[in-house]
């Protein structure tokens, strides 16, 4: 991998792994398109840790009130019911579901999955039902409200992710909106949600390609890159979402869907 690649798929992480519209597709599509091939299931996860250190810094009093809260619970019984030491409990409930899958598919994730036929018709298919559960919610619920059985189906949902173009965001999202939650509640969930699973694939990665196989200077600066890029997204979406809807994510996904199938059956990029 080049340094200009990496850039370049640096600046696409950070732009993309928290909006719905898959980051993965998007690593994907944008290597094919410049004639870098596929920069693989390894670059994409080891980038995303730059990403979810982006979500710990920018949660980070968030995040340290529900760790240390939810460690005092396991010695004080009494904290067990504090709204922090339950969302560490859901944080832990929804990612097993994306660990399990990932362990079990690991191999189809870094090959069948990655087919841009398959990325294609993700994007267009899961934009449609983010439409349909964004249309539909009732907007009620926040994370307060948020249960066990609720912390499964979103867990499922981020699950989902692990094929390219259906994405974390807007497949957690999309959950949280058909379940009744406003859409800042389904965004914020969505990323304390990813932060476990996103940097253990990550130092799952980092330590299976340690023998070789990643360009580590182009990929240490593409993770840079995507931490610096998106700090700002995540700042800039949960003010988007506080008024604007899903709409134009929805848009854009089915248009970048249906191009990709067109240049796929013209023969203009080869979907393997």
């Amino acid at each position: 991998m080049g340094w200009i690649e990496a850039i370049v798929l640096g600046l696409v992480q950070g732009l993309t792994e928290f909006l719905p519209i898959s980051s993965s597709a998007h690593l994907r599509v944008v290597g094919e398109a410049f004639g870098w091939g596929d920069p693989g299931a390894a670059f994409t996860a080891i980038t995303q840790i730059g990403t979810e250190v982006a979500v710990l810094l920018y949660f980070r009093k968030d995040i340290a009130r529900i760790v240390v809260t939810w460690l005092r619970s396991l010695r004080d019984s009494r904290l067990r019911r504090d709204p922090d030491a339950r969302m560490g409990w859901l944080i832990i409930i929804g990612s097993i579901p994306i660990v399990v899958l990932g362990l079990l598919l690991e191999d189809a994730i870094g090959t069948t999955f990655r087919d841009l036929r398959i990325v294609a018709i993700a994007l267009v298919v899961f934009s449609l039902v983010l439409y349909w559960a964004d249309r539909v919610s009732t907007g009620h619920r926040e994370l307060t409200d948020l249960s066990v059985k609720h912390g499964i189906v979103f867990g499922f949902a981020q699950a989902m992710a692990l094929v390219p173009g259906v994405s974390r965001s807007g497949g957690t999202i999309t959950a949280g909106r058909f379940l009744g939650y406003s859409r800042a509640a389904a965004a914020r969930y969505s990323f304390l949600l990813a932060v476990p699973a996103v940097l253990g694939s990550g130092f799952y990665q980092v330590a299976g390609s340690l023998d070789g196989g990643v360009s580590w200077g182009p990929t240490l600066l593409a993770t840079v890159i995507a931490f610096g890029v998106g700090l700002t997204v995540i700042a800039w979406l949960l003010r988007y979402l506080d008024r604007g809807s899903f709409t134009p994510f929805v848009v854009y996904r089915v248009a970048l869907g249906l191009l990709l199938l067109v240049l796929i059956s013209s023969g203009v990029l080869d979907p393997t």
